[in-house]
């Protein structure tokens, strides 16, 4: 079967508000005036990853529930807009969305509503096998429908990624997405020791590459056996919102993984990508393109810390 897809992402389809606050934590008021106004727009976790891998020039196909309202149209008219493929489930409870706390330093706090999915769903399987051995990869969300597809997606022979976001490192519902992905992305902001649980991971799972993303300090990469500190890249703007710099390094880190580039190439494209993430406003979508990121990747590297295992 011809595999006409490069990466298929499952699940993180939905609608996110945004609303830019004074300070992060935010002190309780009656009220807030919010001057640059409150909006919605379609974009959650899978969108940005077919959003910024589409951009990459990656042919992508999405697959997730989507409820038939507002917020759903929102999604649909996205993917159509930005020629996205996407196949998308019947959602009774309604399409996900969450609302955003963005603060003036960039950083978010996201609030899920958590009402919009239901215990026994699941993603067709017959339509994840067939889609999944249409395509050279499979990015998966952290969401119960994707958990239930990795049995399938892992009988397809398809290498996985995934991206477990603030995981702490012992929170089992994250493990069966951790052991069953070649390429792992997780953010260091909630891990005591980032070598300690990149290795666990490694040992336990299949994983071939394993990424802690940290902001501003960069990301620790575990591959071969080698934990190395990939050098933070200076954005191109202002900082102006964190919101999707994960999804922008996984896929950047995906297209230099798709090319054939060694880890540590593939992390230096995901860094450069999530640093321009920073610089989009949260309001809009948007990701860097092909010829921008090889571009900045021509330039010079900074310096990289090697440890021996």
């Amino acid at each position: 079967m011809s595999r006409n897809t490069d990466v298929l992402v499952l699940g993180g389809a939905g609608v996110d508000t945004i609303v830019h606050v004074p300070e992060l934590p935010l002190p309780y008021a009656d009220s807030y005036l919010i001057h640059d106004g409150i909006r919605t727009r379609a974009g959650q976790t899978g969108d940005f990853m077919s959003l910024g891998l589409t951009a990459l020039g990656l042919r992508t196909h999405h697959l997730d529930f989507l409820g038939d309202d507002p917020e759903g149209d929102l999604v649909r008219a996205l993917h159509r807009e930005r020629g996205i493929a996407l196949t998308a489930i019947p959602q009774p409870a309604g399409t996900k969305r969450a609302v955003n706390l963005v603060g003036p330093d960039g950083r978010r706090l996201s609030l899920y509503d958590s009402s919009r999915g239901r215990p026994d769903d699941r993603l067709p399987e017959d339509t994840v096998r067939d889609l999944a051995a249409r395509s050279r990869h499979v990015h998966v969300s952290i969401t119960q429908p994707c958990a239930h597809a990795l049995p399938t997606l892992r009988e397809t022979g398809v290498t996985i990624s995934t991206d477990l976001h603030d995981w702490d490192g012992e929170n089992p519902y994250h493990e069966p997405f951790a052991l069953a992905a070649d390429i792992v992305f997780v953010s260091a902001a909630r891990l005591t020791d980032p070598e300690s649980t990149l290795r666990s991971v490694a040992e336990r799972g299949r994983a071939r590459a394993v990424v802690a993303t940290a902001g501003a300090e960069g990301a620790h990469l575990l591959a071969d056996g080698e934990l190395t500190h990939v050098p933070p890249v200076t954005p191109p703007a202002p900082v102006v919102d964190s919101n999707g710099a994960g999804d922008a390094f996984a896929a950047a880190f995906l297209f230099g993984f798709l090319n054939g580039e060694p880890p540590l190439r593939c992390a230096r494209y995901g860094a450069i990508a999530g640093a321009h993430a920073c610089t989009v406003p949260s309001t809009r979508v948007d990701a860097i393109d092909r010829e921008e990121l090889l571009r900045r990747a021509a330039e010079p590297d900074p310096s990289v810390t090697v440890t021996s295992p």
